[in-house]
């Protein structure tokens, strides 16, 4: 099996297992956060969530940056977005946020700020390798209105109280972002 091949095989088992914690969580943690009104980074609050929390921050940033890596042929820009996303990731599992309602430290504000730049880089390298694979074009298209929703739903005038929805539709669609494009490049070889 040639190097490309195996690097993608271990894409497609990565962000499986990459689902394996954060489901963990969501199990776990149920009647202790509200999935509709907070956000995936809150789980650092419930017992042993840091690490769990971590683990599929860092595995998924990983395996996206392994993917990254495999698609040469798309072109730089995708490349460099993935790799935005991933160092993204990285960074907002060294600095957590803070609990709702505290004062936003140093901390909350980097992981604030990277989360945005990661939910922003994500959905644009899919509408740009979208044009090159038009079969993502729908999945690229919905990861970027999740984002923007989600973006949106932090603004204070707006007033929306299911920030933690939004941010779960908008990860179901990154998954299923990553998926495709990995799934894509499978597909290419074989």
């Amino acid at each position: 099996m040639e190097a490309g091949a195996k690097r993608r095989g271990l894409v497609l088992g990565g962000l499986v297992f990459s689902l394996v914690p954060i489901f963990y969580l969501h199990v776990m943690s149920a009647g202790q956060l509200d999935p509709v009104s907070d956000v995936i980074s809150d789980y650092v609050f419930v017992r042993n969530g840091t690490e769990w929390l971590a683990a599929t921050s860092l595995s998924l940033a990983a395996v996206s940056a392994l993917l990254a890596v495999n698609l040469r042929r798309v072109g730089r820009s995708a490349q460099w977005l993935i790799g935005v996303w991933s160092a993204g990731l990285t960074v907002s599992t060294i600095f957590p946020t803070d609990p709702t309602g505290a004062p936003t430290s140093m901390s909350g504000y980097i992981h604030r700020y990277a989360g945005a730049v990661m939910f922003a880089a994500l959905p644009a390298a899919g509408l740009l390798i979208a044009r090159k694979f038009p079969a993502l074009f729908g999945i690229a298209i919905t990861a970027t209105v999740s984002s923007t929703a989600f973006m949106v739903s932090h603004v204070s005038f707006v007033g929306f109280e299911a920030r933690g929805l939004t941010e779960r539709v908008l990860f179901v669609t990154l998954y299923g972002l990553l998926f495709a494009i990995a799934a894509t490049q499978l597909r290419r070889t074989t």
